[in-house]
């Protein structure tokens, strides 16, 4: 198993979509075992704008399926998304 951090900006104006969604995206989060932390990025005034995650997964390819099962990802809400392996090199992940 490899950590990878997946980093996702949200379309401008697409607070409605994410607050829509939130119920089902914190669901699928917490169903799949592969999250190992993941919250909103926020703006200055504290808005979400898009999320990040650390998800251990068996590959990249694993990882990128994950994503794009993600409810956020199937409602149209994110700009982009990146996907990066990742290791701790401070601190810990339980």
């Amino acid at each position: 198993m490899a950590l990878f951090v997946v980093y996702c900006k949200d379309k401008p104006g697409a607070l409605e979509t994410r607050m829509a969604t939130r119920p089902t995206h914190l669901d699928y989060l917490n169903g799949a075992g592969l999250v190992k932390a993941a919250g909103p990025l926020l703006d200055d005034a504290g808005s979400p704008i898009g999320s990040m995650l650390i998800v251990e997964a068996e590959d990249r390819a694993a990882a990128q399926t994950f994503v794009d099962n993600d409810p956020y990802t199937l409602a149209g809400l994110f700009e982009s998304v990146e996907i990066q392996g990742w290791r701790v090199g401070v601190g810990s992940i339980g």
